[in-house]
């Protein structure tokens, strides 16, 4: 077994060119170490059935690709390079095998077949069966390769021998495993960044309706998830996803391109190679579909199947992401020397000479085939054309970045041999700090210096693969203008993505330089609907992606001030949103102000209103040795004048700002004060109530109804008062506050605390006022001139009618009128009491002084006395008639049913050095009663 596996490795190790499987055609040159390479030279193989009728026929490659053949020749100008070196390997030489892969996958896996076979011939003793001496040495590492469908496949292969490949352009992240791929490296930055950065760009340009497209393999699948992923944190929708390849049949092209133009997306985001994609562009320009907007991911953003002239129609104004250039010194000049008749190492080059010139040389095979008719006739070339003169993508060498990216992984490969050559026993990489065999060196030793590597290159930059073998890179962004000399395509610079600074500095892009379209400076429109303006929000619209919407206006109270906004912002507490709802302004602030007409009218009222009471006051004091004063018990009126001062004097306190110390004190003040009002009615009312009613009045209602007693009532009804406040204070006291309901306006108002302590405060206030209305109306006919019990009971109607009334309209109003309600009922009731209390005796006092004498008081109290003892009198004289007329039967005759009360005109008018006195007489039939009352003048406490 040993011996047919040894054979059938040597078999396949040693395939020559004139082999009819496997790749006929490399670039291979003998060294003492030896590279391995996998260029895409062709874009595709031809598509040909396989009945499987007869051996099998490797299938033949096709559109020859200029690029490639460049990428080609950067390995073996480095290793060119390299081996003239002095300091770089010095005496070991490199040599290369270098496969066409043709982008295909079973291409690249033949020509990897050859760099496996032959390290595994190396690890089998052969000797015995064959001579070996003369073998090409094992493949120590290889280069390549391009696509990352190809490189996924040579990666699953090389890793299981642990044969390091360095890939120049594979960029899915699918790569990153190292896990599934263990031998794989690359000197590109991977799609993970790539895909992030185009949805940074969709987002800059404030897109969110895209088309995305991916070629069906593992670069495409991949870069196009990560992509929806960021899509969909940005939210940006993706109306159509669509998978391409260059195989595709050409109604799967169609069907694909009617899609597209029936979308009203207008960016078309690419992920693919330009094999995959040249295709789809071909049918976009044959039905010259030129309102579209293409991103190009960096597999294709500068392919040369793509930028062409006769698709720019189509294509101008692309935008792509390109590789960070690199500089190679000298690398131009080696391009230029190339010839087939000088190189014989290089069996590509002969196809290039003929594709570049459209000829034959003189002993090509394809010149047989034409010959025999399968192909058109071409003229013959010498070989020695000059290759300046002809425009060729292979000559492109401005920008160099997968080349460059060629240039930097040979000379990874020979840095890493040049470490494992300068060893230093005790500090090498493997076991126990040894260091390689250099004789005998194997590729997984290689691989694991270049996890190792970190150098200087020959211009000067770091060379570090990280953690992922990968190279961090940034990215190039490109737009596709068109040349104003031959229409050509001109790759313009206008930005970069910087992949390792923080987030928000990594995109930048310079907007005077883009041209939309080829020629145009206007932004591209792709949103699935039209921008919101300022003043409206994105309104969801059923089943429609959220990227398409309706614009609504913003609610009162918020405000967007940019387009397209997602959500209205509230207003801050303070502020309002203006008519157009796109910014807020500051809600004017309301109070009742000392300034605003209607508390400059109240606090007129309220001013007027302590200016009378001060006036009756006075009055009351200048006159109080007059009987009409007097007779009003002129303490309690001193007392209930200066409290209705208080009452008018705290309803100011509910104009102007309301602070907390004014909250606190401005409802305590007004329910004391008229407390103290209502007591000081309430128990002068009482007291001539319980004194015209006594039958005798006697000593002991003259002591208990003194002065003393009279203020301890008063004091003990407004001390209960007090005690309602100093809970509700302690409890719940009042406080500022304001009130941001209303739209446009914040009212400051008192927050009550408590409402049922305010509740108790009017309630007991109104309480104190029914028991004094009852007295009052009990009170009613005492003498007109001498008590105001009539004027009682109106001004208690009028405290009833305003305090019912008050409490709908508290409760029914808000912000600044709730403190104007209150004032004017205190207003109100405050004039009612102060008006029918004391206006008729100020008008008495000044404008009829002739009613305010003892004469007058007198004959107006005795007139009552007389009234009353008459209706006693007869009520007795009644009840004894029907005594005795019960008891004697019938008697006489009865006396006279008239009473008639008699008195002389003057009998009120005093006799010259008398005392006054007063002598009734009333007349009952038969008989007359004499009532005598005697008035002293100088005594304090009279009977009234």
């Amino acid at each position: 077994m040993t011996f047919l596996l040894g054979y059938y490795l040597l078999l396949l190790g040693s395939v020559q060119l004139t082999s009819t499987y496997g790749p006929y055609q490399r670039a291979q040159k003998t060294g003492d170490i030896l590279l391995g390479g996998l260029f895409p030279i062709h874009f595709g193989v031809a598509s040909k059935d396989q009945d499987l009728a007869a051996r099998p026929e490797s299938t033949q490659c096709v559109r020859y690709n200029f690029r490639g053949f460049r990428w080609l020749q950067a390995m073996i100008f480095a290793i060119d390079e390299i081996n003239n070196s002095s300091s770089l390997l010095p005496n070991i030489t490199l040599g290369y095998r270098i496969y066409d892969t043709c982008n295909t996958v079973s291409k690249a896996l033949e020509a990897t077949l050859s760099f496996v076979a032959q390290n595994k011939m190396d690890s089998i003793n052969l000797d015995e069966f064959c001579n070996c001496t003369d073998h090409i040495p094992s493949t120590i590492a290889v280069v390549g390769a391009s696509g990352s469908a190809v490189s996924t496949a040579v990666a699953n292969l090389l890793s299981l021998f642990y044969i390091p490949q360095i890939s120049y352009a594979s960029s899915s992240r699918l790569l990153s495993n190292k896990n599934q791929y263990k031998s794989f490296m690359r000197t590109i930055p991977t799609d993970e960044y790539q895909a992030t950065a185009m949805a940074d760009i969709i987002a800059y340009f404030q897109w969110n309706w895209v088309i995305a497209v991916a070629s069906d393999d593992e670069y495409g699948r991949p870069g196009i998830e990560k992509f929806e992923k960021e899509m969909e944190e940005r939210d940006i929708c993706i109306h159509l996803n669509e998978f391409i390849s260059q195989y595709f049949e050409d109604h799967e092209i169609q069907a694909l391109v009617d899609r597209i133009e029936n979308s009203t997306a207008k960016v078309i985001v690419v992920f693919a190679s330009g094999p995959d994609v040249e295709p789809l562009i071909k049918e976009m320009a044959r039905r010259n579909i030129t309102d579209r907007l293409w991103l190009a991911s960096e597999a294709w953003a500068s392919s040369s199947l793509i930028a062409k002239p006769e698709y720019l129609d189509v294509m101008a104004g692309t935008i792509g992401f390109a590789l960070r250039p690199g500089h190679i010194p000298g690398f131009k000049e080696f391009l230029q020397q190339v010839q087939p008749k000088k190189v014989s190492h290089n069996e590509f080059i002969r196809e290039f000479w003929e594709e570049t010139f459209n000829c034959y040389l003189e002993d090509s095979l394809r010149l047989q085939e034409s010959e025999n008719g399968t192909e058109s006739s071409r003229p013959l070339c010498s070989g020695y054309e000059d290759i300046t003169s002809v425009e060729t993508p292979y000559l492109d060498y401005t920008h160099l970045r997968i080349s460059y990216n060629v240039y930097v992984a040979v000379y990874s490969i020979a840095q890493a041999l040049q470490d494992i050559l300068t060893c230093t026993p005790g500090r090498g990489l493997f076991a126990n700090s040894s260091c390689a065999d250099t004789k005998d060196m194997e590729a997984w030793q290689v691989l694991k210096q270049l996890r190792h590597l970190d150098y200087i290159d020959s211009i000067g930059e770091k060379v570090h693969f990280d953690e992922n073998a990968e190279m961090w890179g940034n990215y190039t962004i490109i737009n596709w203008h068109r040349s104003t000399e031959d229409a050509s395509v001109v790759f313009e610079e206008i930005g970069y993505y910087n992949m390792h600074v923080k987030k928000g500095s990594k995109l930048y892009i310079d907007k005077a330089k883009i041209l939309w379209n080829g020629y145009s400076t206007e932004l591209p429109f792709s949103n699935c609907s039209e921008d919101c303006d300022p003043g409206t929000r994105k309104g969801i619209i059923d089943s429609e992606p959220t990227c398409c919407f309706e614009c609504k206006e913003c609610s009162d109270g918020e405000y967007s001030n940019h387009k397209d906004a997602s959500v209205c912002t509230k207003c801050p507490n303070n502020s309002w949103s203006n008519g157009n709802h796109t910014f807020c302004f500051l809600k004017e602030i309301e109070f009742l102000s000392w300034t605003e007409p209607f508390g400059i009218a109240l606090t007129i009222f309220a001013v007027l209103g302590v200016l009378l009471t001060a006036f009756v006051l006075g009055v009351f004091a200048r006159f109080r040795n007059t009987p009409i004063v007097k007779a009003t018990n002129r303490e309690l009126s001193y007392l209930l004048l200066f409290s209705l001062v208080c009452c008018f004097s705290s309803s100011l306190m509910f104009i102007g700002e309301p602070q907390d110390w004014t909250c606190r004190l401005r409802q305590p003040a007004f329910g004391i004060s008229f407390v103290l009002c209502i007591s000081c009615i309430l128990v002068k009312t009482n007291r001539v109530l319980l004194v015209f009613e006594a039958k005798i009045p006697t000593s002991l209602h003259r002591k208990w109804w003194g002065l003393n007693l009279q203020f301890l009532l008063v004091f003990l009804c407004t001390f209960v008062q007090v005690m309602i406040c100093v809970v509700w204070l302690y409890n719940a006291p009042p406080a500022s506050s304001k009130n941001h309901d209303i739209d446009e306006i914040i009212f400051i108002t008192c927050n009550e605390g408590s409402m049922m302590a305010l509740g108790f405060l009017i309630g007991y206030t109104c309480l104190l006022a029914a028991i004094c209305f009852f007295f009052a109306f009990k009170s009613r006919k005492l003498p007109e001139n001498f008590t105001e019990a009539k004027f009682i009971t109106f001004s208690m109607l009028i405290f009833f009618i305003v305090w019912i009334s008050f409490i709908p309209a508290y409760f029914s109003t808000y912000g600044k009128f709730v403190s104007a309600v209150e004032v004017i009922a205190i207003l109100a009731s405050s004039f009612g009491l102060l008006a029918c209390l004391f206006f008729h005796k100020v008008y008495i006092i000044l404008f009829k002084p002739s009613r305010n004498t003892i004469e007058e008081v007198r004959c107006s109290t005795a007139a009552h006395a007389f009234k009353v003892a008459a209706k006693a009198t007869l009520k007795h004289n009644t009840a004894s008639r029907k005594r005795s007329g019960s008891n004697g039967g019938s008697s006489g005759s009865s006396p006279s049913s008239s009473i008639s009360l008699k008195t002389n005109g003057n009998d009120c008018e005093p006799s010259a050095g008398q005392p006054r006195i007063h002598r009734p007489r009333v007349s009952f039939g038969s008989g007359t009663v004499t009532l005598s009352l005697s008035f002293e003048e100088s005594r304090r406490n009279s009977v009234m």
